[in-house]
Parts: C-alpha cells; sequence; structure tokens
C-alpha cells in the first residue's frame, strides 16, 4: 500500500525538545564528572546481597529474580520498591536509591525497568536520580530499557546493562562457569 501525507507546517516539538533537553543535561553532568571513568567502581564478583530499585510488580523484576535464580549460588535478593515511570518517579527513585545505601546491607545496588517508550523511560533522565547514583556510596547497575535506550543513568552508574535480564547476568555469575573454573 501506499500513504501520502501533505503538512502545511512542521515545527519542533515533543520529542525534539526532549531531545535537546538530554543533550543538554548530558553535556551538564559529563562537564562536571559524573561520567568519568575515575569515578566508576568494580562490581563485586560474587554479590551475595543485592539490592534491586524497581517496580514491584513489573516483568522486569520478576526475569532479573529469574535469571539471578538460576545462574547464581543464592545471592540474597532486597526489592527497593518505587515508582519507575511518571512525574512522581524522580524523587521516588532517589529516595529508593538513598535507602538502599543507608541500609548498609548490599553489595551492589541495581537499577531496573522494562521497555517503554522515551517518555517511560523519562524519569531516569532527572538530574536528581544522577546524582543520587554518583553519591552512592555502593556500585550501581543501571539496566533501563531495552538495547537502543541509553537514558542518563546508564552513563551514570558503575556499570550499565542493556536489559533488566541483561543485569542479572552481570550482577550474578554464573554457576557453571564457576564450577568449570574450579
Amino acid at each position: 500500500g501506499q500513504y501520502q501525507m501533505v503538512v502545511d507546517l512542521a515545527q519542533l516539538g515533543g520529542i525534539g525538545l526532549w531531545h535537546r533537553e538530554f543533550e543538554e543535561l548530558k553535556r551538564r553532568l559529563a562537564a562536571e564528572g559524573l561520567f568519568d571513568a575515575a569515578h566508576k567502581r568494580p562490581i563485586p564478583r560474587d554479590p551475595r546481597r543485592v539490592a534491586v530499585v524497581t517496580a514491584p510488580t513489573g516483568a522486569a523484576i520478576r526475569d532479573f529474580i529469574r535469571i539471578s535464580g538460576e545462574r547464581g549460588l543464592g545471592a540474597e535478593i532486597r526489592i527497593y520498591p518505587t515508582s519507575v515511570q511518571g512525574e512522581d518517579a524522580p524523587p521516588r527513585i532517589v529516595e529508593a536509591l538513598r535507602q538502599a545505601g543507608a541500609d548498609g546491607w548490599a553489595q551492589v545496588i541495581v537499577l531496573i525497568r522494562g521497555g517503554g517508550s522515551a517518555q517511560d523511560l523519562w524519569a531516569f533522565n532527572d538530574e536528581r536520580v544522577a546524582y543520587a547514583i554518583y553519591q552512592s556510596q555502593i556500585p550501581v547497575i543501571s539496566a533501563v530499557g531495552h538495547e537502543p535506550d541509553v537514558t542518563i543513568s546508564d552513563f551514570v552508574a558503575d556499570l550499565r546493562a542493556a536489559t533488566p535480564s541483561n543485569a542479572a547476568e552481570l550482577a550474578v555469575p554464573d554457576k557453571d562457569s564457576l564450577l568449570q573454573f574450579l
């Protein structure tokens, strides 16, 4: 089939404005050193305690738990529930990240959210979330969206995972590979 469209006027708007805001924030935070490799902390090789900051009911957390259980040697996972979408999400994500750090329980924090539109993932492009990740005393893995999705939280985190499932693979070592190595 064919489709034809007649346009009288085209203006920059919507995602264009959001993209410009994203690039401006990215430049500013990079200039402040939030993305510097020197600040990145190593992810523990075999963490026994993993904090997961996410929505407690989504497919992303179910996938993370399933894959961690299949791969790992029994790491404990503690969920720090938060909104991951909408205007109220950034301060709630910050609160959950800070709580995970304040508890001092975890060896690594994994920030996850499944895929969605740019608008759905926008909470992870928030300056407050970026600073909370940067200020964390515990290493942070960011796993927001799917492979083509990139957020500010990915740049600031100690490690970026392509998907929540990939975050489980990066955070929890494969027990079969460990046994083979032994």
